[in-house]
């Protein structure tokens, strides 16, 4: 008898376990304007807040929220910048404020705000905002913060009470 030739069974064998690919790049942006291709790529994530500016003639309250309006992250005022009572509500003012509160925005994370501006507002007082809102907006615009909505919320009367002042007005 022929010797029965004695074969091995096949053991099968593992190949080597191939890492996952890396995720592919995102496919280079096609632009026909070159200048909007870099702003496209680089696009950050935006952190959102809400920066309350109230501003009399006599001060300006700048406060830094996030976007809901209950957690203060910063608060800032013209008389924490100036010495002086007569410079508090000062442009001047306004913008060591609003530079103090960019930097603090900086620190938690945010890159972008939406603005409610407050004048004093209500029966008999004035409905404008003093000369600081204006230049802390400038400032915070400057800093580097990218400015979502703008929005005046001076409180306006609707029909309350009866103004002082008698029927033919104050006389000075």
């Amino acid at each position: 008898m022929a010797e029965e030739k004695k074969t091995k069974p096949k053991i099968e064998e593992k190949k080597p376990v191939q890492a996952e690919a890396p995720p592919e790049k995102k496919p280079e942006v096609q632009s026909e304007r070159p200048y909007l291709r870099e702003r496209m790529r680089e696009r950050e994530e935006l952190k959102w807040g809400i920066c309350h500016i109230y501003s009399t003639y006599n001060n300006t309250i700048i406060h830094l929220t996030d976007i809901t309006g209950t957690e203060t992250f910063s608060r800032a005022t013209g008389g924490m910048m100036v010495k002086v009572d007569r410079l508090e509500s000062s442009p001047t003012a306004a913008m060591e404020a609003a530079k103090k509160i960019a930097e603090d925005a900086r620190e938690k994370g945010i890159n972008a705000i939406h603005i409610k501006v407050k004048a004093r507002g209500g029966q008999s007082q004035e409905m404008s905002p003093g000369p600081g809102a204006q230049a802390a907006i400038r400032t915070l615009s400057r800093a580097g913060l990218k400015i979502g909505m703008m929005e005046d919320v001076t409180p306006i009367p609707h029909d309350g009470c009866r103004k002082k002042g008698g029927r033919k007005g104050r006389r000075v």
